[in-house]
């Protein structure tokens, strides 16, 4: 099941976080769910198996140089470990692509770091003329 992401979910996002690896403790998650919550253009959905949340994303839409409406972006997604590899993912993608289609946004790009092998294998056949894939290079001086 998939949902949209609650306050009381901040321990499980900052576990997510923290797998994905930016290292993020339940009480930072808290002051920044706080934040993001309150954005207008952000979105947050997490996906359950039982009552345990398995996986995120973030999602923010903004305007376009390119573009005459708004572009969608995933701004983060990581499934939990221990859940790779059944579909989850893809279910969150499906479910920007139904909230972006419910706020009038026909395109979506997703940008992940070269550095996530295991994610771009899962990022095939994800490009079309309304979805697009960026890969960036990561380096420590960019993150400082």
């Amino acid at each position: 099941m998939i949902r949209r992401a609650e306050s009381s979910d901040a321990a499980a996002l900052a576990d997510l976080l923290t797998q994905l690896g930016y290292t993020t403790t339940s009480a930072e998650m808290t002051v920044r769910w706080q934040t993001i919550d309150a954005a207008k253009h952000f979105a947050t959905f997490v996906a359950l198996d039982g009552d345990a949340v398995c996986g995120m994303i973030g999602l923010s839409s903004l305007p376009s140089y390119t573009h005459n409406e708004r572009v969608g972006r995933i701004v983060v997604m990581v499934v939990s470990q221990a859940w790779r590899g059944r579909g989850i993912g893809k279910g969150l993608v499906d479910a920007a692509e139904e909230y972006f289609r419910g706020e009038g946004i026909a395109r979506m790009r997703l940008t992940t770091r070269t550095e996530r092998s295991a994610a771009h294998v899962s990022t095939k056949g994800w490009a079309s003329p309304k979805r697009a894939c960026d890969s960036k290079r990561h380096s420590e001086s960019a993150s400082a």
